[in-house]
C-alpha cells in the first residue's frame, strides 16, 4: 500500500489550496479515505472523511463549509479543497486508509500566514 499526498504550500489567509493523494497497492475503491492533520506541537487529527463510493462526507468541526473531500476512483486519487484558509490551519496533511490496518502518507506541508 502506498500513499501519496501533494499540493501543499503557502498560502495568505483567506486563500485556497487543493491537495491530493494518489493511492496504490490495494482496491482504492472499496476503502473510505481520510484526512488527517497534525499541526507543530500538537497531535494528529482527524479532518474529513469519505466513503467507498464517495456517496458520504463528513468533516471535523472547524472545517465544515472550507474544505471539500472528494475522490476520483478511476485514477485512485482523494482530494481535499481547501478554501479560507486560516493561519490555524497551518500543519502537516496526511491522508489515510485502513485496510487491516492504518496506512498512512509521507504528509505535505500546508502553511497559511500573512
Amino acid at each position: 500500500v502506498q500513499l501519496v499526498e501533494s499540493g501543499g504550500g503557502s498560502v495568505q489567509p483567506g486563500g485556497s489550496l487543493r491537495l491530493s493523494c494518489t493511492a496504490s497497492g490495494f482496491a482504492f475503491s472499496i476503502y473510505a479515505m481520510r484526512w488527517y492533520r497534525q499541526a507543530p506541537g500538537k497531535e494528529r487529527e482527524w479532518v474529513a472523511l469519505i466513503t467507498r463510493a464517495g456517496r458520504s462526507t463528513n468533516y471535523e468541526e472547524s472545517v465544515k463549509g472550507r474544505f471539500t473531500i472528494s475522490r476520483d476512483n478511476a485514477k485512485n486519487t482523494v482530494y481535499l479543497q481547501m478554501n479560507s484558509l486560516k493561519p490555524e490551519d497551518t500543519a502537516v496533511y496526511y491522508c489515510n486508509t485502513f485496510t487491516l490496518r492504518d496506512y498512512w502518507g509521507q504528509g505535505t506541508q500546508v502553511t497559511v500566514s500573512s
